[in-house]
């Protein structure tokens, strides 16, 4: 396994420094994560700017919710799974839609449940979903915008999910107590 750095505000390089400013400022802390992320710079700066775009999309904080958390738990992401709880909570959203989300079950309403749908048919097909799922999405009432927001929740979570499998980024302390394995690994 290669070690990466958890950079603070000494370690990380120049153009980092002012980007765990902001992580700082946000959070309370340097999430593990963006520690990671400050060896590259520009990984970094468009994580923070694709998070903050996707936090002002149309989506709701429940919505927000189920397009990180599909996609959390399809990727089997050890860090997200744990701190996106811990958002949702902060966030104000119902614990029935994060559990349902850990635990791949029935979300509370079939609204969530095509976004949840929509979202993974993206995931799985890499941008290629066909018709039947494209008109469930927007039957439930969602529009042609947020077909193109899914994407963008999707590039931001594809960024921390796969820095998170390769850096084996450790869960911050006040996530922990959110662990997650995923379903089916708990059964193996």
């Amino acid at each position: 396994m290669t070690d990466f750095t958890l950079h603070d505000q000494d370690s990380a390089p120049e153009d980092s420094k002012p980007l765990l400013e902001n992580s700082q400022k946000a959070f309370g802390m340097i999430p593990s994560l963006h520690a990671v992320m400050a060896e590259a710079p520009g990984l970094l700066e468009g994580y923070q700017r694709l998070h903050a775009l996707f936090q002002d999309s149309s989506f709701d904080k429940d919505e927000l919710t189920v397009v990180w958390q599909s996609i959390n738990v399809e990727h089997a992401c050890h860090y997200c799974v744990p701190a996106h709880t811990g958002i949702a909570k902060n966030m104000g959203v119902d614990d029935e839609i994060t559990e349902a989300l850990r635990n791949e079950t029935k979300l509370p309403n079939d609204r969530l449940e095509a976004l949840r749908d929509f979202t993974l048919a993206v995931v799985r097909g890499r941008g290629n979903v066909d018709d039947a799922a494209m008109k469930a999405f927007l039957d439930a009432g969602f529009t042609k915008r947020q077909v193109l927001e899914v994407v963008l929740g999707v590039s931001q979570k594809v960024m921390s999910n796969y820095v998170n499998h390769l850096a084996e980024t450790p869960v911050d302390k006040p996530f922990q107590k959110f662990e997650w394995t995923k379903a089916q690994d708990k059964a193996a």
